[in-house]
C-alpha cells in the first residue's frame, strides 16, 4: 500500500520586499522542520520520492529534515507545487513511480490542506507551517484519487 506524506513548509519569514518564492525559513520554523525529520526517521517513514515546491522556503523544509541520500536522490523540485493548485498536486502523486512505497509532497497551503481533505474525506480544521499528514493509499499511484486514500496520521508542531 503507497505511502504518501504532504508536508507544508516549515515557517517563514514576512520579508517585505522580496518575492514569495524567495522568503527564508525564520528560527521557528527551522526548529520545526528539523522536529519534523525526526519524528519522519523515528515513525520510519522516510520517502523514496520527494516532490517539492522549488519555492527557497520549501527547499530549506526539505533539507533540515535530513531523511538521508535515499530520499534525496529520489528528489524532483517541481514548479507545477508552488502553482498552489490541489488537483496538480493529485496528478503529481498519481505519477509517482510504482517502486516508491512511500512518497513526501512538500508543499503551500491552501492546497496541501485542499489534497488531504481530497484524498481522504477528512482534514483537520487547520494546518499549519511544518505540519504534515500520513495517507494510505489502496492500490497503485496511478489509482490516486479523490476519496481513496485513509488518514492514518497528522502531526503538526506547538504552537
Amino acid at each position: 500500500m503507497p505511502t504518501l506524506i504532504v508536508l507544508r513548509h516549515a515557517k517563514a519569514v514576512t520579508a517585505f520586499g522580496t518575492p514569495d518564492a524567495d522568503r527564508a525559513l525564520n528560527d521557528r520554523g527551522r526548529r520545526d522542520a528539523a522536529a519534523a525529520g525526526e519524528w519522519l526517521r523515528a515513525e520510519g517513514l522516510v520517502p523514496a520520492r520527494v516532490l517539492c515546491s522549488p519555492a527557497v522556503r520549501t527547499r530549506e523544509t526539505l533539507d533540515l529534515l535530513a531523511l538521508g541520500e535515499a530520499a534525496d536522490a529520489g528528489t524532483a523540485f517541481e514548479p507545477k507545487i508552488y502553482d498552489n493548485d490541489p488537483d496538480l498536486l493529485l496528478s503529481l502523486v498519481a505519477e509517482a513511480p510504482d517502486d516508491a512505497g512511500t512518497v513526501l509532497l512538500v508543499g503551500h497551503n491552501p492546497s496541501v490542506h485542499h489534497l488531504v481533505h481530497d484524498l481522504t474525506g477528512q482534514a483537520p480544521d487547520r494546518f499549519p507551517t511544518c505540519a504534515l499528514a500520513v495517507i494510505g493509499l489502496p492500490g497503485a499511484w496511478a489509482d490516486a484519487r479523490p476519496g481513496a486514500g485513509t488518514l492514518v496520521t497528522f502531526r503538526a508542531p506547538k504552537d
